[in-house]
């Protein structure tokens, strides 16, 4: 597969094209700017908090419903994204991901699909190459500019402001007009 960008609407902010949705049985997501603001908050006494947005996780457990397979794929290590990801049975939590793309055929050979059947969100440079390779990919509204030229979609929302949710109802949209 080549890794120029393939098929991206003139305005990236329109409906993708239908087939390219139908055919996704795996959703992944990069956590921090994706499904959180971006932002690290500290504490005095040294604890981090990150803000996750509930209408994101409704989309999730509705893909779930739908049989969609979801997954975190994350570079950082923290107890917060396992607690999320716990909360809304993500099947797939993979942190401290430096290779991201490697994951992600791992995962496609785990669960016997090809990495056009597997949709990706991220925001940076280090989800590019995942990003390139997917049958469908979106970033959040605030993503960098690489990132928001390379995509199939480039959400209305910002991270941690419903982007996932966007995304979760595009998916679901193109299933249910089949």
């Amino acid at each position: 597969m080549s890794t120029e960008p393939m098929g991206h609407a003139e305005n990236k902010r329109e409906m993708p094209d239908r087939a390219r949705l139908t055919q996704i049985r795996l959703f992944a997501t990069d956590v921090d700017g994706v499904l959180t603001d971006g932002g690290m908050y500290y504490s005095n006494d040294g604890g981090e908090f990150k803000k996750f947005y509930a209408h994101d996780g409704m989309g999730i457990k509705l893909l779930q419903q739908a049989g969609i397979i979801t997954a975190l794929i994350t570079a950082e290590q923290t107890r917060l994204v396992a607690r999320r990801g716990e909360k809304l049975a993500i099947p797939e939590i993979h942190q401290g991901v430096h290779n991201k793309l490697a994951v992600m055929q791992s995962l496609a050979t785990q669960y016997k699909i090809s990495l056009e059947e597997i949709a990706y969100m991220g925001d940076d440079l280090n989800d590019l190459d995942v990003l390139l390779a997917v049958g469908f990919s979106a970033s959040p509204a605030n993503a960098v500019s690489v990132v928001r030229e390379a995509v199939h979609y480039v959400c209305q929302l910002r991270g941690g402001e419903g982007a996932v949710r966007e995304v979760a109802d595009l998916l679901l949209a193109a299933r249910n007009r089949e």
